[in-house]
């Protein structure tokens, strides 16, 4: 994420030892097991679309696509919400990686 959202780094201006301590753990987390990342990326996006976290979408939307995920597993991804979460927030889900993909454009 060439971007970072200027709350997230005025976080770990603020309480830099935090944040060190929050990174580690994701790493920790990322590590205890046998998924690569881009399935992590992509498991991630998912847990945010479930829990309707507009934001975290999109971040993971971003780093699944610095992990190699395609624009169409980002689709996808959305698309299989639909059966789970109902079709309005499929649409909403849709939109959030639409806008990924206008900020990713060169």
């Amino acid at each position: 994420m060439a971007r970072l959202p200027k709350r997230y780094v005025r976080f770990f201006e603020d309480f830099p030892e935090v944040g060190k301590a929050y990174e580690t753990f994701g790493e920790t987390v990322a590590t205890a097991g046998p998924l690569d990342e881009k399935t992590r990326c992509l498991m991630k996006l998912a847990m945010s679309f479930g829990a309707r976290l507009e934001g975290g979408a999109k971040s993971h939307a971003h780093k699944a696509l610095q992990a190699g995920a395609t624009v169409e597993e980002l689709r996808h991804a959305a698309l299989l919400a639909a059966p789970t979460l109902g079709f309005p927030h499929m649409m909403a889900c849709l939109s959030w990686i639409d806008a990924v993909l206008e900020e990713e454009k060169p």
